[in-house]
């Protein structure tokens, strides 16, 4: 059977192939230890949990659910971006939810773009954006965030380029993979980027609690809704990957075309989820304070770690990961992580899965216990001596 000539330069997801080895070496005794994924160890909260439990036991929460999902849900999610972000959403227009934010970024490149249109895309930076984009039939042209400029957008270099077929523009802060937070300033300059090529900006927003004290979203700016859209998710901030809630917030006109594809590809979530998850978006400060001391603890460990390895990275990183820069001698993170991997039996992520200026960095996962990060840094230390 032939493939579809939209999978030509589309490989399997990175963490799929890694993970089946992983699970070999596991079957052959190797028990490796995984600092690799971004999935949290930690639970939800015990009252998000009792309210899918208490919810999935009556009778009649078991059909479809309409496309948009159900007014608590929504009103939820704009309770929760005023309180936190300062942003005002009509929660019958302006926000779409979704079976996690990945499936997000899938409905908007099949939703605006048509062969040949183009796609900014952060390097280094989230492969899905890229793999998105090409499904759709549209073309990558990347941008690159550089430690110089602290991750952020080159926008002289960009107003050198023709722009004249861009449609879209990603962007993701808190960074992923970097951990650099976001500005106002740099919001602004996105928003105001976006009106003047007539680009729309797709802000990507999963990580802006997780050891951050100022969750910031692009639509706070003055104008944003003009040209950018945001997305987010429960999966990071409230320790529900597994369930797949996540959020698409705009003006009413973008929702509306992105629900014209959505529509098509689901027939809603399971109300107990969506439930469960207004219960979460009411949590109050003091369990994600709880959650961010765990994980503050663990990027000690991961500190520890990365000094071992020769590594440099710095502490201003939000997220659940710790970027950093490979010592001389390696020619890029892939070599540096597969060392560790085979000799040591511990899984770093090399940065160059996330684009070529990547290479030269690897991302530790806050997403184990401490233990872990404790007989990790054994392993690796009895690796070096005996090199």
């Amino acid at each position: 059977m032939k493939l579809s000539d939209r999978l030509n330069g589309i490989g399997e997801y990175y963490f799929s192939q890694k993970l089946k080895e992983i699970q070999e070496m596991n079957q052959a005794g190797d028990n490796v230890i995984n600092l690799g994924i971004g999935s949290p160890d930690l639970p939800p909260h015990p009252d998000v949990i009792k309210t899918l439990q208490d919810e999935s036991a009556k009778p009649n929460v078991h059909g479809y659910q309409g496309y948009k999902g159900v007014d608590i849900l929504r009103n939820a999610f704009a309770s929760w971006y005023n309180k936190w972000y300062g942003v005002s959403l009509n929660p019958v227009t302006e926000i779409l939810p979704l079976m996690g934010s990945k499936e997000g970024i899938m409905h908007i490149c099949m939703t605006y773009l048509n062969q040949g249109d183009e796609v900014l895309i952060p390097n280094p930076g989230y492969p899905t954006y890229s793999s998105a984009v090409q499904l759709a039939g549209g073309t990558c042209i990347t941008y690159d965030l550089t430690e110089e400029n602290n991750w952020f957008v080159d926008f002289e270099n960009l107003e050198t380029r023709d722009l004249s077929r861009v449609k879209l523009m990603w962007a993701n802060y808190p960074q992923m993979p970097t951990g650099q937070l976001p500005d106002t300033q740099q919001f602004e300059a996105l928003v105001a980027f976006g009106k003047k090529h007539d680009i729309l900006i797709c802000h990507d927003n999963p990580y802006s609690f997780i050891l951050n004290k100022n969750p910031i979203s692009i639509l706070a700016v003055e104008g944003a809704k003009e040209t950018a859209i945001e997305l987010n998710s429960l999966s990071k901030s409230h320790n529900m990957a597994g369930w797949r809630m996540g959020v698409m917030v705009g003006a009413k006109e973008r929702i509306e075309e992105v629900l014209r594809f959505k529509s098509n590809m689901d027939s809603g979530m399971f109300l107990p989820l969506q439930l469960a998850a207004a219960k979460a978006l009411s949590l109050e400060q003091d369990w994600l304070e709880q959650v961010n001391a765990v994980y503050a603890n663990r990027k000690q460990k991961a500190y520890a770690l990365l000094d071992l390895l020769n590594c440099t990275y710095a502490k201003e990183q939000a997220g659940l990961f710790v970027w950093a820069k490979i010592p001389a001698g390696y020619q890029s993170g892939f070599k540096l992580s597969d060392e560790i991997l085979y000799n040591a039996k511990v899984f770093i992520t090399p940065g160059g899965i996330f684009g070529q200026a990547g290479d030269g960095f690897i991302r530790v996962s806050l997403c184990s216990p401490e233990e872990k990060f404790d007989l990790s840094i054994e392993r690796i230390q009895k690796f070096l001596t005996a090199k």
